[in-house]
């Protein structure tokens, strides 16, 4: 789910690994982008690959994807539907392949993903836990023949920023995971939404940056006498198009949260609706 900056956060990726294909899912949107990024990762050779993040249950993207089996493995990123949709219908469509999340609701015809890492077929897989955006959110590190990606789901976009999902989400965890992912330097970044980014991060770095100015924005709002969530985002997010203040205040919600914990108040002391 993506924010209201609209430019990319980074270099885009000029190229990818051959063994890497984009397959996007039809469901533009203010939240979407261009819609979910559908990634099939085939090493040169394999019978089969493994696909990351169904998508929305499209018939005519779970067709697009059936023609490039065989498909040996489903990975999701994390539960949101935009994600994880077409996962029941296509488990059916690839003859029972198993579709592997954190969360076991998620998870289809085989176990909950952890962080022992997975053996696709001719690609090292490892799981890296990366809650904030919501609390099971992951990404994948991919690496064939000494080249390597980050699956980032919506943890890090192709464009604008993310939304911390709150109550799921929790800005904390998505500040530390940030953190993490701002080693993975020189790695492009396969994001759940927008194009590819030829940097990892430098993304990770760009999202830290503006969080930490979005927060002390709402520590400005609250000293200036914003009292609710919804006052914090009529000042902090007054650019930002209206119809998305909703998303917006879950954002400020996790904020608030942080800012209470951080002070050892309770919600930074607002009255909330």
């Amino acid at each position: 789910m993506g924010g209201h900056v609209t430019g990319a956060v980074s270099a885009l990726a000029s190229e990818l690994p051959a063994w890497v294909t984009l397959l996007r899912a039809p469901n533009p949107g203010p939240m979407t982008l261009d819609g979910t990024n559908t990634w099939l990762l085939r090493a040169p050779g394999a019978h089969a690959g493994v696909l990351v993040d169904p998508g929305p249950a499209d018939e005519g993207h779970l067709a697009a994807i059936a023609e490039r089996g065989p498909i040996g493995l489903v990975l999701i990123t994390h539960g949101h539907a935009d994600h994880t949709e077409a996962s029941p219908r296509l488990h059916e469509l690839l003859g029972g392949v198993p579709v592997r999340a954190v969360d076991p609701t998620h998870s289809i015809g085989g176990p909950p993903l952890d962080d022992t890492g997975i053996d696709g077929p001719g690609l090292r897989i490892r799981v890296v836990p990366t809650p904030g955006h919501t609390a099971d959110s992951v990404c994948f590190l991919v690496e064939r023949d000494g080249q390597q990606v980050v699956l980032t789901g919506d943890t890090i976009l192709g464009r604008g920023t993310t939304v911390v999902a709150h109550p799921d989400g929790h800005l904390g965890d998505y500040l530390a995971t940030l953190e993490l992912l701002s080693a993975y330097r020189g790695i492009p970044a396969l994001p759940g939404h927008g194009p590819a980014l030829a940097d990892c991060g430098a993304a990770a770095d760009f999202y830290l940056t503006h969080r930490r100015a979005r927060l002390d924005q709402v520590r400005a709002a609250l000293d200036a006498g914003a009292r609710t969530a919804a006052e914090v985002v009529a000042t902090v997010y007054a650019d930002v198009d209206r119809s998305l203040w909703w998303a917006a205040e879950w954002s400020v919600r996790a904020q608030l949260e942080y800012l209470g914990r951080e002070s050892g108040a309770d919600d930074a002391g607002l009255d909330r609706p």
